[in-house]
């Protein structure tokens, strides 16, 4: 979606929502990976708080099932002295015909201060934004195939935690990228950070026909692809969003496209691996790779509350 109707930049040039990566400035980034800094050893305290946000009011509402990212949010926001209120949408006014906007009201006037949405469908946390008053902030935790920008900034954190820098990194992004929001988040960091060789490798059904345009290289070969790599990002086989016979089986993925010990030795010995999740062992990666030492999938998870506490923090202007 291009800048001009993204409305996450106030015309101060500071961040009042967060909704995709796309476009999002270089300098912005970097001030939310070096305030997730300050987050991280919070999680090491006997008291695991600090006051910025208190006595405001964050409203998760997740229109799709999420257990990593809805938690990861609610820890952030608490971390932060919040009030967190999670909306069963299941049990809501929505399940009864009410529109989303309707909703979205009726929780603002109950003084919300911010919502953390989840949607199946593209686009929504960008109507939500544009449609509420001044001073609610609406962090997208992932719409349909579009974006997920804090899976996007985490991932960053982490590759920048194990790597130092992006100047001279050579990443691969593998597997069902067609479908994922976390691929794309990641390209428009990766490639606004400075990174100089971003590799996309997949299927040709599941790799994106212009992808091309994005400034990532594309592999249909694994073994190509990954040579000479410092990160490899495995991404999630989304069966509930495939229509139609995009694979011949999981069993025939894992044999091209799964990450094995066999596959990683092309990449550089020091080479991270990073996931997501949740994962299918046996179907994206091998569990010998999932827990090897290579592997930063749990701190992953780790730095996603603090990189999420940041964007929190930076959008409230706390």
């Amino acid at each position: 979606m291009p800048l001009q109707f993204n409305p996450q930049l106030g015309a101060d040039g500071k961040l009042k929502h967060l909704l995709t990566t796309e476009g999002l400035p270089r300098a912005m980034i970097e001030s939310i990976l070096e305030t997730a800094d300050q987050f991280v050893s919070v999680g090491d305290r006997e008291v695991k708080k600090v006051p910025l946000l208190r006595g405001k009011s964050v409203f998760n509402l997740f229109f799709e099932n999420s257990t990593r990212t809805r938690t990861t949010f609610e820890i952030a926001a608490k971390r932060l002295s919040a009030d967190v209120i999670n909306l069963n949408i299941n049990a809501s006014s929505t399940s009864k015909g009410e529109s989303l906007l309707d909703t979205i009201d009726n929780l603002a006037a109950m003084n919300a201060d911010m919502f953390v949405v989840r949607h199946a469908q593209s686009g929504a946390a960008h109507l939500i934004a544009q449609h509420v008053k001044p001073g609610i902030a609406v962090i997208n935790a992932g719409d349909g195939r579009h974006a997920h920008p804090t899976q996007g900034l985490l991932d960053m954190y982490t590759i920048r935690h194990y790597k130092k820098s992006f100047h001279n990194l050579s990443v691969a992004i593998v597997g069902d990228v067609l479908h994922s929001r976390v691929a794309r988040s990641g390209i428009h960091a990766l490639t606004t950070l400075g990174c100089p060789d971003v590799r996309v490798i997949g299927p040709k059904t599941l790799v994106p026909t212009d992808c091309e345009r994005m400034g990532v290289s594309v592999f249909h070969d694994m073994y190509r692809g990954l040579e000479g790599c410092d990160v490899v990002i495995m991404l999630r086989l989304q069966n509930e969003r495939m229509t139609g016979a995009l694979l011949p089986s999981a069993h025939e993925f894992f044999k091209s496209y799964g990450l094995t010990s066999e596959k990683l030795a092309r990449a550089k010995p020091d080479a991270i691996v990073m996931h997501p999740g949740p994962m299918n062992r046996g179907v994206e990666i091998d569990s010998p790779i999932a827990d090897g030492r290579q592997s930063v999938i749990l701190p992953q998870v780790t730095f996603g509350i603090a990189v999420r506490m940041a964007v929190m923090a930076t959008v409230t202007g706390a």
